[in-house]
């Protein structure tokens, strides 16, 4: 049978560009039963949250690492809803630096936002992390809630180094870290707050402030916007096969590289950890009932004329039309 017609796209170009910033969420779910009975309860307030709150131009890319049946269905139709722009499905688990070897390579934008899957994001995160990537100079990495735990010098060092160098740079010692982020930190990952107040008593929270604008100096890895070409050039170089580990030495390779890894000085994101408890939701104020669509839906018009265009029925008449026109404008 002689070919039909010609390939309709080409000669033609298309006007989508990808925005600056790309926001990738890594998702693992492999079950639910013992640890992740309570995972895609968390996974949808964690994007709900995502595609809520965040107001400037951004694509969202989604890397499933090895996730069950279920969650690759809730992601598939996110995607058929033009919710997530990019979505990467693997059928095994590469590993969470494994997963980073393959997501950045592939978020188009210039600025990563990377986040796990168990973040909350408050309205206003992308400007305030953008505020500071943009004023400070030679950013690694930039968290949206400050971890008195974290500023330890060899994650640090750079920072240090910056401050006293720098004489627009002013250091501030002190303790800055509002004790309901530590609380909060403490009951997603499961810790008593007494015993991480009292083992974290002598630490001091370290603030930069710089030509106006304040950050405090550290960052954490679950959650971080990063130029894309930061992050790529302080991966490992070979393939390590690890399912978990290597991201306190991403951390310090960043900081060894002579990146700043920053944190915004109020709190614009938030771990969950593996269970939104009744008291975290109210303090959220997220309505745990979801359906099937995630947590959160947007009134915005832009959003519902994309899921309409995407939603099956129209879907199938616009390409059965598509089809009729093609029979015609190409005759065998």
């Amino acid at each position: 049978m002689p070919r039909v017609g010609m390939n309709p796209s080409r000669g033609k170009f298309t006007d989508y560009k990808p925005a600056r910033v790309t926001a990738a969420v890594l998702v693992h779910i492999p079950h639910f039963e013992g640890y992740y009975e309570h995972r895609m309860q968390v996974l949808k307030v964690c994007l709900g949250s995502l595609m809520e709150h965040t107001d400037l131009p951004f694509d969202l890319l989604v890397f499933d690492n090895g996730s069950c049946g279920e969650v690759r269905q809730y992601l598939n139709h996110l995607l058929g809803a033009g919710e997530i722009q990019y979505l990467i499905h693997s059928d095994i688990n590469v590993g969470k630096i494994g997963a980073f070897q393959i997501l950045f390579r592939a978020a188009p934008g210039e600025v990563v936002a990377y986040a796990d899957d168990d973040i909350f994001f408050y309205p206003g995160w992308l400007q305030a992390h953008l505020r500071v990537l943009d004023a400070f100079p030679c950013v690694g990495m930039v968290t949206g809630c400050a971890v008195r735990t974290l500023f330890n010098e060899e994650r640090i060092s750079r920072n240090l180094e910056f401050a006293a160098s720098n004489p627009e740079a002013r250091l501030e010692r002190g303790r800055f870290i509002e004790d309901d982020w530590m609380r909060d930190w403490a009951e997603s990952y499961g810790r008593d707050f007494e015993a991480v107040q009292e083992e974290t008593e002598s630490v001091e929270d370290l603030i930069i402030e710089f030509q106006g604008l304040r950050a405090f100096a550290m960052a954490n890895h679950n959650q971080f916007v990063a130029p894309k070409e930061a992050i790529l050039a302080c991966l490992p170089k070979e393939w390590s096969g690890r399912l978990m580990g290597e991201m306190d030495q991403l951390d310090v390779a960043v900081n060894h590289a002579g990146y700043l890894r920053l944190a915004t000085e109020q709190r614009t994101t938030q771990h969950l950890g593996n269970l939104v408890s009744p008291g975290m939701a109210a303090r959220l104020g997220i309505a745990l009932q979801t359906t099937s669509e995630g947590t959160y839906r947007s009134g915005s018009a832009r959003r519902w004329r994309r899921r309409f265009l995407r939603s099956r029925p129209v879907r199938w008449f616009l390409l059965g039309l598509y089809s009729r026109l093609f029979d015609l404008l190409n005759p065998q």
